[in-house]
């Protein structure tokens, strides 16, 4: 048994406790508070003057598929497959490197969980996957089983890779009608399989790409839609609703002009990365106080870095949120119980609660200070990082 003693223990769902302990035993917590006793026998980690909270999540990476160190910078990342714009078949694992730069430099950051998406250059980019940032040789130690989502984008990134070469899609019309025609297609598709279930005679014709969306048109796989700007983000909405899709909405930079319209659905956002300059017309409305003011409005906000190694230092970029309308209780929700349930995890990690994986980070600071170190990270119960 591990007893992390004597630091504030924020749970994130429940109490603070400003002088906490947190026992661990067998890869889970088995209690939390105030006052705990102690085995004899325990394993002590004296958290005095520190802050004890869950791992922290980071819902939407691209560590281990944006290849770091980026040796040949010629050379596409794994993350994104585009030689066609509509790719669900493709698989976020089958590019998943353990060795990859990114891993060790977040776990030291205090995360413990992170989401691997497709990139954005695709309508339809392919399964994401969840990883726990475990020390391991191979992406199967890693995964969290059932927990793949599917990756979609609006936008510029898809026209931009295909509607140069005059090839569909070149409008946010011809965006939004492939993405369609594509979910008709898999729910014709989805709807045969169903009745050969009774008839095999009516079985379709085997396609690949299209048994890939079968989840997704049935609602039983979380759809993951990069949409920035204002208009984008509506569309989204749209053929989503159409389709009866399970859907996040990821970055969201304009969602603060479309507070009410988001609010009405009870949109789950997923916000960042939060310093970009505006490098293309999509971002000229982003602002630091989107989190915010989504936060404020009620709605569940993550965070992100959308990185790869750069996840690191989310941490700080969310003090600098807190500066701008975000607050503390919702910074806390951001990166733990919040990315949780968005991966469908929320009975497992995300907070301090008894039963749970003993996903836990200490920094000797406040975690969203610039001035803070994740002094030691766990993950089910093994110490990955320690610095103490």
């Amino acid at each position: 048994m591990i007893a992390i003693t004597n630091g504030k223990v924020v749970t994130v769902t429940g109490d603070t406790y400003e002088q906490g302990t947190v026992l661990v035993e067998n890869g889970k917590i088995v209690a939390v508070g105030a006052n705990i006793d102690i085995p004899a026998d325990a394993e002590i980690i004296n958290a005095e003057g520190m802050w004890v909270t869950p791992g922290l999540i980071d819902p939407h990476t691209h560590m281990c598929n944006f290849n770091e160190p980026r040796t040949n910078p010629s050379i596409p990342l794994d993350g994104n497959e585009m030689s066609d714009p509509i790719t669900p078949q493709v698989r976020a694992i089958d590019a998943v490197n353990p060795y990859d730069y990114a891993v060790d430099v977040v776990r030291q950051a205090g995360f413990t969980t992170v989401c691997i998406l497709p990139g954005s250059a695709n309508l339809i980019g392919g399964r994401g996957t969840v990883i726990k940032l475990r020390k391991a040789n191979t992406a199967e130690e890693m995964e969290v089983p059932g927990c793949e989502q599917m990756k979609f984008a609006m936008g510029e990134n898809p026209k931009r890779c295909y509607g140069t070469d005059r090839k569909l899609p070149m409008t946010r019309m011809g965006v939004a009608a492939l993405i369609r025609e594509t979910l008709y297609k898999a729910k014709v598709y989805s709807d045969k399989l169903k009745a050969a279930e009774t008839d095999p005679s009516k079985a379709p014709e085997p396609d690949f790409r299209l048994d890939a969306l079968v989840p997704v048109v049935r609602g039983e796989m979380r759809c993951r839609i990069h949409a920035h700007r204002s208009d984008d983000i509506m569309t989204a909405i749209r053929y989503a609703e159409e389709f009866g899709l399970d859907y996040t909405i990821e970055h969201c930079t304009e969602g603060h002009m479309i507070v009410d319209a988001l609010k009405k659905r009870n949109i789950r956002c997923t916000i960042g990365p939060h310093l970009w300059a505006p490098t293309k017309q999509e971002l000229w409305n982003m602002t630091i106080e989107n989190a915010g003011i989504l936060a404020n409005a009620g709605l569940q906000v993550s965070l992100t870095a959308d990185e790869g190694s750069r996840t690191a230092y989310l941490p700080a970029t969310i003090g600098l949120l807190m500066r701008n309308g975000l607050s503390e209780k919702a910074a806390f929700e951001g990166v733990t119980i919040n990315p949780a349930k968005t991966l469908g995890l929320e009975d497992r990690v995300g907070s301090l609660e008894v039963g749970k994986d003993a996903d836990i980070a200490i920094f000797d600071g406040h975690p969203f200070s610039s001035l803070s170190l994740c002094r030691l990270s766990m993950i089910d119960g093994e110490v990955v990082h320690n610095i103490m």
